[in-house]
């Protein structure tokens, strides 16, 4: 009898802590304990999240659920709880490079708070707008420090292994430069609004709206 060679779901959830476990188990097999651990002591908790354990463990068993892993064998040690050894299968190995080729080539829409915020900051007065990006300001100042430190601290290792770290920099320092030019024109007046101007606004845009719609 031929044994048929187990190929990938036809559907597999992608996600950044999915991929995490599925490179280290590429790298040996591990328990997921050790897992979280190495994803904190290399730094890529920056960039996946997994300050639940529990979301960490729900992945991992969908993940050999979907055949990508497979429990190897239970370690046991003294005054140690029972800790599950897994491995990557064949399909995992092949699933992950997929997912790093999708990740990598192709933009993700996402839907992060501060855009959304943005995108109604007329309804807070400007003075109120003007002092809570000022706020931000700071805090991504404290950030771009903190990176910075980070990078030196680890400018021990090849820069292949540091460019999230450096992708983070970039965004963060971006983010702070267009910050600023927005707070320095609020505080000069460049970019304002009042309440009677934003229904004038309103109106406008509804009576356009009604005029192409009765086209």
């Amino acid at each position: 009898m031929t044994m048929k060679k187990k190929s990938a779901p036809s559907v597999v959830k992608r996600s950044n802590i999915g991929m995490a476990i599925l490179a280290m188990l590429y790298e040996s097999p591990m328990h997921p304990y050790r897992m979280q651990q190495i994803i904190k002591d290399r730094g890529k908790h920056e960039v996946i999240d997994v300050s639940q354990r529990a979301s960490l463990y729900q992945t991992i068993n969908r993940l050999e659920r979907d055949g990508l892993i497979s429990a190897r064998k239970i370690a046991k040690a003294e005054n140690r709880p029972e800790r599950t050894i897994y491995e990557i299968t064949a399909v995992g190995t092949e699933t992950l490079r997929g997912w790093i080729r999708h990740m990598l080539a192709t933009p993700v829409k996402e839907y992060p708070e501060f855009p959304a915020a943005l995108s109604v900051i007329c309804l807070l007065p400007v003075k109120d707008a003007l002092a809570q990006l000022r706020k931000r300001a700071e805090v991504l100042e404290a950030e771009l420090k903190r990176v910075d430190a980070d990078l030196i601290q680890a400018s021990f290792l090849p820069r292949l292994f540091l460019l999230e770290m450096e992708l983070i920099r970039a965004q963060v320092a971006t983010e702070l430069t267009w910050v600023k030019t927005v707070v320095s024109d609020l505080y000069t007046g460049k970019l304002t609004w009042t309440e009677a101007w934003l229904r004038k606004m309103a109106a406008k845009y509804d009576r356009k709206y009604n005029e192409d719609e009765s086209k």
